[in-house]
């Protein structure tokens, strides 16, 4: 089994800002399988569910608000024993150029909250993640964070974000170097 969270925060007031970016990855991939969300009250996340070749993946989004997404992502683990190796973790990062794509085996959380709070949460740093650029900002860096994209933002972002089945697509095939050789 294989747990692929975006993070982000709930609500319509962070839709389209720079920290629901990791939502953002999940809700494509999840539209091109054409699945559907559903909310899981006692996990605090929505869950959308699909069957590859005999396994079954998750794509999670914590409803717990960034900071405390480890307690959503902490939950779904020990109830389905999804091993932190099988975990892939795709948020936003200010020290990587606009809608840049890192992909990364392990490391610090890099100041990021959400993840952080998900390190914290399973005890290892030993977690598949994938990074996407927002820039560092002029300002007050929450203020930045939670802003709307503005419309340019959003169509540079879009062009990142459609890649996002097809990165999936290829994290499923097992070969994560390849995944890092083909993306960064």
């Amino acid at each position: 089994m294989k747990l692929i969270v975006g993070l982000g925060n709930p609500g319509k007031r962070y839709q389209k800002t720079r920290h629901n970016i990791g939502f953002m990855f999940v809700d494509e991939v999840v539209k091109a399988k054409k699945i559907k969300f559903k909310l899981d009250r006692e996990k605090q996340a929505d869950i959308a569910e699909i069957n590859v070749n005999g396994e079954k993946i998750l794509f999670v989004k914590p409803q717990t608000y960034m900071n405390l997404s480890g307690k959503a992502v902490s939950a779904i683990c020990k109830f389905y024993k999804i091993d932190v190796a099988d975990i892939l973790v795709i948020y936003d990062d200010l020290d990587l150029d606009f809608a840049r794509i890192k992909i990364k085996t392990n490391g610090s959380s890099g100041g990021h909250k959400g993840m952080q709070s998900i390190i914290d949460s399973l005890g290892s740093s030993d977690i598949h993640r994938i990074r996407i650029g927002i820039s560092r900002p002029t300002h007050e860096t929450i203020d930045y964070v939670l802003e709307k994209l503005s419309k340019q933002e959003l169509k540079e972002m879009d062009v990142a974000i459609a890649q996002a089945p097809d990165i999936i697509d290829l994290y499923l095939q097992g070969d994560f170097n390849a995944l890092m050789n083909k993306y960064n």
